[in-house]
């Protein structure tokens, strides 16, 4: 999807909760990756890949300037053999620590073994978020989760191309938490060393 259709979509659900919904998703998402400077996994389950995330992601990354948002997708059939971007297997999801992103996107209610390494990257200290299904242990486990509810007009393919296409948006605002010293230093510095305004 384009960025034309993801345009005319958004004109469509105009009023309605989903383009509010998607949007602070997508903040919460940007939020947590800029903020630890990346380290965005993103994982389906044996069924379901997101592939398509994985590929627009890249691109919103690329187009925004925001290189945090470029995932790392996480396959359960990885093999060695595939090509590096590809290879990534679950065994990623146990290496998963604070300052990490994983984002679980999932048509039904996931099985054991990736809930067993969700719940195992949330103890090291990663931040969950989860787009799909609505209730189950994902969505109680998840920091953050965007629920696709059957039945509605939107499938899951949808709700994707408008979350990654709101997090791609500069005007997406990062959440205001502390600053890192060297951060408020490096403001300090550029601030006094500026060149003093032209008065005419």
């Amino acid at each position: 999807m384009d960025a034309v259709r993801v345009a005319l979509l958004r004109e469509v659900l105009a009023g309605t909760e989903w383009l509010g919904a998607t949007r602070r998703f997508a903040g919460v998402l940007r939020g947590s990756v800029v903020s630890h400077g990346g380290g965005l996994l993103l994982v389906g389950t044996p069924e379901y890949e997101p592939w398509h995330l994985a590929a627009h992601l890249v691109d919103e990354a690329a187009w925004s300037g925001t290189p945090e948002l470029a995932p790392t997708l996480v396959r359960h059939d990885a093999r060695p053999t595939d090509p590096a971007h590809l290879s990534v297997g679950p065994g990623r999801l146990a290496a998963a620590r604070r300052g990490e992103t994983l984002l679980v996107v999932s048509p039904d209610r996931p099985g054991a073994p990736l809930l067993g390494h969700v719940h195992d990257a949330r103890r090291a200290g990663a931040t969950i978020l989860s787009l799909g299904p609505g209730e189950g242990e994902l969505a109680a486990m998840a920091h953050e989760s965007l629920a696709v509810p059957e039945g509605t007009d939107l499938d899951l393919d949808t709700v994707q191309h408008l979350v990654s296409a709101a997090a791609g948006e500069n005007a997406v605002p990062a959440p205001r938490g502390r600053r890192r010293f060297r951060d408020r230093l490096s403001r300090l510095a550029d601030h006094l060393t500026a060149p003093p305004p032209a008065r005419w």
